[in-house]
């Protein structure tokens, strides 16, 4: 009688102590997030799919494999897979009610022949930036007058998230929070009915652009004359002296007058920064 053989499993590796403190300690050097013990579980399960795609056994040859020069592609990976946080459309909306109601109007009758110039420092795959496109064309096709000319950049640090907002193409459920009359308006379905993911209009996307940017570097190579700043639920993984030193270098590139939006759980409180408290988590640049 032959005899079954059954199917051998590998487990998952298991991270030591130490190696979560090599990879913590330099992820928050370079990079300004902070790992705490209690984060050991996620940045563990995280890697093992590093592990499994670079066909490395342990994380002791991983971490050696990372830190050496024929490893520097698998760094960027690496940082990437840590770095990735929950973002949607619309999240926070009343900063886009804000914007809608109180900051365009005011840009359009004092400056009409200006481009609004916004920033997103934190944009991960996109959601943030489209969102915000979306506001602006439905303010301009809501209005009378002139319309408001406008530009928005969008910065991360993970390379795979900014191509995923370069190309624009989102699951169809991750658009739930976007309003019905919006979807229809600015977002096209697959050819292929198999395929359940949708795309930003070309109208849309050629008002956006995207580079990479860690909020680590000393200056930060964009423009010096923005009028909006958006920086929301990125500096909460920084500690407070890094926070402050961060918001300061990206007042360097706000506007007198320019606006700031922080994430709702986040705060300037004891923080020297040049600015002041418009609305919660809006500021003015002093």
């Amino acid at each position: 009688m032959e005899q079954t053989i059954p199917n051998i499993v590998e487990s998952p590796q298991r991270m030591t102590v130490d190696e979560f403190r090599q990879i913590s300690e330099f992820i928050t050097t370079h990079y300004g997030i902070k790992l705490p013990d209690f984060k050991k579980t996620m940045v563990e399960g995280r890697l093992q799919k590093r592990l499994r795609k670079t066909s490395i056994k342990t994380f002791s040859e991983y971490i050696d494999f990372v830190f050496s020069k024929q490893g520097k592609d698998e760094m960027l990976e690496m940082i990437d897979a840590i770095s990735t946080n929950k973002t949607d459309f619309f999240r926070e909306s009343t900063h886009f009610d804000f914007l809608t109601n109180t900051l365009l109007p005011q840009f359009a009758k004092e400056n009409p022949r200006e481009k609004l110039k916004i920033w997103s420092a934190a944009a991960s795959s996109g959601e943030e930036i489209y969102t915000i496109a979306m506001v602006m064309e439905e303010y301009n096709s809501n209005i009378n007058e002139s319309n408001v000319n406008y530009s928005i950049l969008g910065t991360d640090i993970s390379i795979e998230k900014l191509k995923t907002a370069i190309a624009a193409i989102y699951p169809e459920d991750r658009i739930k929070d976007v309003p019905i009359i919006i979807r229809d308006k600015y977002l096209m379905k697959s050819k292929d009915p198999s395929k359940k993911v949708v795309r930003f209009t070309p109208s849309i996307r050629s008002r956006v652009e995207f580079r990479r940017l860690n909020l680590m570097e000393n200056k930060y190579p964009v423009d010096g004359d923005y009028d909006i700043i958006f920086c929301r639920n990125v500096l909460i993984y920084f500690d407070k002296n890094l926070q402050e030193r961060v918001i300061n270098k990206l007042c360097e590139k706000l506007k007198p007058g320019g606006y700031f939006f922080l994430g709702h759980s986040e705060s300037i409180i004891g923080k020297e920064v040049p600015l002041r408290q418009i609305e919660p988590t809006v500021y003015q640049k002093i």
